[in-house]
């Protein structure tokens, strides 16, 4: 992994080194914890900041066999490091073993294999290094070289930790919300009716029909927009698109908030009416709607009831979804309410089919329908060349907002850097063959683009 890991002609190395290596990052979707930048958190060891909250690392222990005691069970921080050192040789093949690597090389200055034989070495010169301020959760982000990032936030959240930050003139980096309202869409999950509850008490308004719910949704939209969001984002499982008559969603709703049983069907055709008013709000402020799609989620009851969601028991769906996709975003086009919307799918089988989704609804604004990043169990060198090259095959790559980390680490940010070397891998390829110009200042600034300017660009920050 030396300075020119993945790069594998001139012209990819001339763009790597040249153009893209010095970038800033604009991380536009992660789910780092917020309160842990606005406190600025120290950590205690590597296990915190490494390993804590990682359910990417955790499914890879399960699968070698690791005992969940040294996974989210209540084993030393050490011992469950080793129980990581002791897999990663075993993880070839898979990002993470590169990430890892990367992760100690950028942050720590380590050139060694993590390992058994280097495990107690590598614990003790990281920790060493954490203890000091240069390791504080703020000062990674610095030392990132990050602009902009972008939490992932409940509609109910006050913001109050991303005022403080955006107001102390000692950060270097902007932390804007992002409106996740997940639970305001899915009226089956079982908590819809004290969530409602929650959000008529924080706007005061008294919720009692359909119409009083959007208008309290549209107040948080306008409380979010003032804090400096300009994003949404959606988590669409499963069917997500079946019109239904004013007076079939307000039964709908009275039965939500009383918690009666609702059928799949009303589930659906609520979720679908609650899209279209919330992407016409989206549309008013100019936000950006991020639509990931295609997650089969919380699959293994038995470890869901035993500690929670997003704990590494996540798959791909396999499902049709694309007419979904396409009924509603023509839906919001044709009442000129289409926000620039941002649409990520889990499945690479549909690839193909989101890549010329997207072209069927741009119009004014440069990728005003963006084909989103490899996500997930994408994001791997084979994903994410794929994506990127079905969104040159069939739309504009020099359009491409880029990168995310998707990721709840403070040290996740060579991700960008990985993402990078294999845009400028794909880009370097194609000069090489002669499939394009040896044009440094025209490929060049389109790398630039899509590693930062075009996502830069594109929110209006």
């Amino acid at each position: 992994m030396d300075e020119n890991f993945l790069l594998k002609t001139d012209a990819a190395k001339a763009l790597f080194h040249n153009y893209a290596k010095e970038m800033p990052i604009f991380d536009y979707h992660c789910h780092l914890p917020v309160v842990d930048i606005v406190e600025d958190r120290s950590f205690g060891n590597l296990t915190e900041l490494w390993l804590e909250g990682d359910h990417y690392k955790w499914r890879l222990l399960r699968a070698n066999g690791v005992s969940e005691d040294y996974i989210t069970g209540n084993k030393s921080d050490k011992e469950k490091f080793i129980k990581w050192a002791e897999t990663v040789p075993y993880i070839i093949g898979n990002p993470l073993y590169h990430w890892t690597h990367l992760e100690l090389k950028r942050y720590f200055g380590i050139n060694e294999q993590l390992n058994l034989g280097t495990a107690n070495k590598i614990w003790d010169i990281s920790n060493e290094m954490i203890s000091s301020p240069n390791f504080s959760a703020r000062a990674l982000i610095e030392k990132s070289n990050v602009k902009v990032l972008c939490t992932t936030d409940d509609p109910l959240d006050n913001l109050d930790a991303h005022k403080v930050i955006n107001s102390s003139p000692d950060v270097s980096f902007k932390v804007y919300p992002t409106f996740r309202p997940d639970t305001a869409i899915n009226i089956g999950n079982g908590s819809f009716d004290t969530w409602v509850q929650t959000l008529g008490s924080i706007t005061k308004i008294n919720i009692q029909k359909y119409p009083d719910f959007l208008t309290a949704l549209e107040e948080r939209v306008k409380y979010f927009n003032e804090v400096g969001c300009r994003l949404s984002d959606h988590s669409l499982e499963g069917q997500f698109y079946h019109e239904a008559s004013e007076r079939q969603i307000e039964k709908i709703f009275q039965k939500g908030i009383s918690g009666q049983e609702l059928s799949q069907m009303e589930i659906v055709q609520f979720k679908t009416a609650v899209l279209i008013e919330l992407g016409k709000m989206y549309a008013k402020k100019n936000w950006t709607m991020q639509l990931h799609v295609g997650a089969l989620r919380n699959i293994n009851t038995r470890y869901f009831r035993l500690i929670g969601p997003n704990t590494g028991f996540d798959s791909m769906n396999d499902i049709p979804y694309i007419e979904d996709l396409a009924r509603l975003l023509d839906n919001l086009d044709v009442n000129h309410a289409l926000p620039k919307t941002v649409i990520y799918g889990l499945n690479p089988k549909d690839y193909y089919a989101i890549a010329t989704l997207i072209g069927n609804f741009q119009e004014g604004i440069p990728g005003k329908i963006q084909f989103g990043t490899a996500w997930w169990f994408n994001d791997h060198i084979d994903g994410m060349t794929q994506q990127l090259k079905t969104l040159a095959n069939v739309g504009l790559l020099s359009r491409f907002i880029g990168m995310v980390t998707d990721s709840r680490s403070f040290i996740s940010y060579p991700r960008h850097e990985y993402f990078r070397r294999i845009l400028c891998n794909l880009i370097g390829c194609w000069v090489e063959n002669g499939e394009l110009p040896e044009d440094y200042d025209h490929l060049g600034k389109i790398v630039q683009d899509i590693c930062y300017n075009n996502i830069k660009n594109y929110l209006s920050y």
